[in-house]
Protein backbone atom coordinates (compact mmCIF):
# COMPACT_ATOMS: atom_id res chain seq x y z
CA UNK A 1 0.00 0.00 0.00
CA UNK A 2 1.26 3.26 -0.97
CA UNK A 3 2.09 5.72 2.19
CA UNK A 4 -0.55 8.73 2.18
CA UNK A 5 2.26 10.84 4.10
CA UNK A 6 5.84 10.92 5.30
CA UNK A 7 7.15 11.94 8.81
CA UNK A 8 9.92 14.47 8.55
CA UNK A 9 10.55 14.95 12.39
CA UNK A 10 9.25 14.77 15.58
CA UNK A 11 10.69 16.19 18.87
CA UNK A 12 9.52 17.73 22.04
CA UNK A 13 9.09 21.02 21.66
CA UNK A 14 7.95 21.56 25.17
CA UNK A 15 8.25 20.40 28.41
CA UNK A 16 7.42 21.39 32.00
CA UNK A 17 6.99 20.18 35.17
CA UNK A 18 6.31 22.51 38.48
CA UNK A 19 6.41 21.44 42.23
CA UNK A 20 5.90 24.72 43.86
CA UNK A 21 8.51 22.98 47.19
CA UNK A 22 9.05 19.89 49.44
CA UNK A 23 6.07 19.97 51.19
CA UNK A 24 4.14 20.04 47.62
CA UNK A 25 6.25 17.20 46.07
CA UNK A 26 5.85 15.06 49.53
CA UNK A 27 2.39 15.18 49.43
CA UNK A 28 2.00 15.01 45.56
CA UNK A 29 4.33 11.82 46.11
CA UNK A 30 1.42 10.59 48.62
CA UNK A 31 -1.62 11.19 46.13
CA UNK A 32 -0.05 10.74 42.95
CA UNK A 33 -2.13 7.99 42.35
CA UNK A 34 -5.14 10.55 41.73
CA UNK A 35 -3.63 11.88 38.92
CA UNK A 36 -4.63 11.69 35.15
CA UNK A 37 -3.59 11.83 31.79
CA UNK A 38 -5.36 14.50 29.58
CA UNK A 39 -4.44 14.33 25.84
CA UNK A 40 -5.32 17.15 23.12
CA UNK A 41 -3.74 17.44 19.81
CA UNK A 42 -3.93 19.47 17.24
CA UNK A 43 -2.62 20.60 14.18
CA UNK A 44 -1.41 23.47 12.11
CA UNK A 45 -1.14 23.47 8.00
CA UNK A 46 2.21 24.86 6.94
CA UNK A 47 3.06 24.81 3.59
CA UNK A 48 3.61 22.72 0.38
CA UNK A 49 1.46 20.08 2.02
CA UNK A 50 3.40 20.42 5.55
CA UNK A 51 1.64 19.93 8.91
CA UNK A 52 2.59 20.37 12.26
CA UNK A 53 1.07 17.90 14.78
CA UNK A 54 0.76 18.70 18.32
CA UNK A 55 0.41 16.05 21.27
CA UNK A 56 -0.30 17.83 24.67
CA UNK A 57 0.14 15.48 27.65
CA UNK A 58 -0.76 16.72 30.80
CA UNK A 59 -0.89 14.38 33.81
CA UNK A 60 -2.59 16.09 36.60
CA UNK A 61 -5.11 16.16 39.20
CA UNK A 62 -7.63 18.62 38.71
CA UNK A 63 -9.34 18.13 42.52
CA UNK A 64 -7.22 19.04 44.56
CA UNK A 65 -7.23 22.77 45.75
CA UNK A 66 -3.57 23.52 46.47
CA UNK A 67 -0.04 21.23 46.80
CA UNK A 68 -0.20 20.09 43.28
CA UNK A 69 2.62 19.49 40.45
CA UNK A 70 1.75 20.40 37.13
CA UNK A 71 3.29 18.08 34.60
CA UNK A 72 3.12 18.68 30.39
CA UNK A 73 4.11 17.77 27.32
CA UNK A 74 3.90 18.78 23.91
CA UNK A 75 5.67 16.39 21.48
CA UNK A 76 5.83 17.66 17.95
CA UNK A 77 5.40 15.42 14.59
CA UNK A 78 5.42 17.12 10.47
CA UNK A 79 4.26 15.56 8.22
CA UNK A 80 4.46 16.07 4.56
CA UNK A 81 1.35 14.65 2.26
CA UNK A 82 1.78 12.51 0.04
CA UNK A 83 -1.58 11.78 -1.64
CA UNK A 84 -4.25 14.40 -2.20
CA UNK A 85 -6.93 14.42 0.76
CA UNK A 86 -10.27 15.01 -0.80
CA UNK A 87 -11.87 13.66 2.03
CA UNK A 88 -11.14 15.60 5.27
CA UNK A 89 -12.61 12.88 7.40
CA UNK A 90 -9.83 10.14 6.04
CA UNK A 91 -7.09 13.34 6.70
CA UNK A 92 -9.12 14.05 10.32
CA UNK A 93 -8.17 9.77 11.41
CA UNK A 94 -4.81 10.20 10.01
CA UNK A 95 -3.81 13.36 11.94
CA UNK A 96 -5.77 12.52 14.88
CA UNK A 97 -5.37 8.68 15.17
CA UNK A 98 -3.13 7.21 13.08
CA UNK A 99 -0.03 9.10 13.46
CA UNK A 100 -0.50 9.67 17.03
CA UNK A 101 -0.28 5.83 17.40
CA UNK A 102 2.86 5.20 14.95
CA UNK A 103 4.92 8.12 17.57
CA UNK A 104 3.51 6.98 20.72
CA UNK A 105 6.61 4.46 21.82
CA UNK A 106 8.37 7.61 21.27
CA UNK A 107 6.03 10.55 23.13
CA UNK A 108 5.25 7.91 25.93
CA UNK A 109 9.76 7.69 26.52
CA UNK A 110 9.87 11.46 26.73
CA UNK A 111 7.01 11.61 28.84
CA UNK A 112 8.19 8.89 31.25
CA UNK A 113 11.67 10.87 31.36
CA UNK A 114 10.14 13.81 32.34
CA UNK A 115 7.95 11.92 35.22
CA UNK A 116 11.54 10.17 36.29
CA UNK A 117 13.60 13.42 36.20
CA UNK A 118 11.04 15.31 38.28
CA UNK A 119 11.34 12.68 41.06
CA UNK A 120 7.95 10.34 40.15
CA UNK A 121 10.09 7.40 38.48
CA UNK A 122 7.03 5.30 39.50
CA UNK A 123 4.90 6.72 36.93
CA UNK A 124 4.60 4.56 33.94
CA UNK A 125 2.16 4.80 30.62
CA UNK A 126 1.17 2.14 28.57
CA UNK A 127 3.34 2.30 25.28
CA UNK A 128 0.41 1.92 23.29
CA UNK A 129 -2.24 4.79 24.47
CA UNK A 130 -5.44 3.79 22.66
CA UNK A 131 -5.54 6.85 20.19
CA UNK A 132 -7.96 5.32 18.16
CA UNK A 133 -10.38 4.90 21.10
CA UNK A 134 -10.00 8.59 21.95
CA UNK A 135 -10.76 9.90 17.84
CA UNK A 136 -13.78 7.40 18.00
CA UNK A 137 -15.00 9.10 21.34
Amino acid sequence: MKDKYKILAEFVKDCSSETENIETYLFVKKNISNYKLNVDIYSKPLKNKIIEINIVLRFEDKNLENKRSHFEINYVVVIKLIDNFDNKKKLKKILLSEIPTKVCPNLVDAFTSLMRSSGFPEVKLNKNIDFEKFYND
